[in-house]
């Protein structure tokens, strides 16, 4: 071996053998990549799941004290456009009566009160109510307009849920959730 090829390989200049050492690395990693893609494209939701994402519902024919239910993720959610009287009878209510004082509420942080404007869909349209219409208890499907509160009764354990959705006598520990949703024009509200 002459100096000169000592000299070469202490300078750390790359060498054939670095070459097929760093060819041969690359090509192990894109193939380990080609066989792996599918398994992780697998896993995306596919175009039926994206769609369900979010919903838009016309709710132009909803007159106070009527109701819709409608189907999100599988879920019924409630949409209620309440009467000045429901809404006032909410307002009402002490938060120190609440058998959950937690909001419920996506739009809110997790530890707002359960105030009725908390719950609804806010200033200059308290009378909307949009909540996922599945008992705290045991998941069942509460009969609307009904109970002792007038709002929501849960004929399979007697859960009774007041007009703003607020649990308030039976076996269900929180109140009816209120998923994440937006009037996206006065008479359009788009869930999700």
């Amino acid at each position: 071996m002459s100096e000169h090829d000592t000299h070469s390989e202490t300078l750390g200049e790359p060498t054939r053998r670095d070459f097929l050492y760093l060819t041969t690395g690359m090509a192990g990693v894109v193939g380990a990549v080609s066989v792996a893609w599918p398994f992780i494209d697998q896993m995306r939701p596919d175009a039926s799941t994206l769609a369900l994402a979010s919903i838009e519902v016309n709710v132009g024919a909803l007159e106070p004290g009527m109701s819709l239910t409608v189907k999100w993720r599988g879920k019924p959610v409630f949409i209620r456009n309440r009467t000045q009287q429901e809404v006032e009878e909410a307002n009402a209510v002490p938060l120190s009566d609440l058998k959950d004082p937690v909001a419920r509420n996506a739009n809110l942080p997790a530890d707002a009160e359960a105030k009725d404007i908390d719950r609804s869909a806010g200033e200059g349209k308290e009378n909307w109510i949009v909540m996922i219409g599945s008992c705290t208890h045991l998941g069942c499907v509460p009969l609307g307009q009904a109970g002792d509160f007038g709002g929501w009764f849960c004929p399979c354990h007697g859960s009774h849920y007041d007009t703003a959705g607020r649990i308030r006598k039976g076996p269900a520990p929180q109140n009816l959730a209120i998923p994440t949703f937006t009037f996206t024009s006065d008479t359009v509200i788009t869930i999700g």
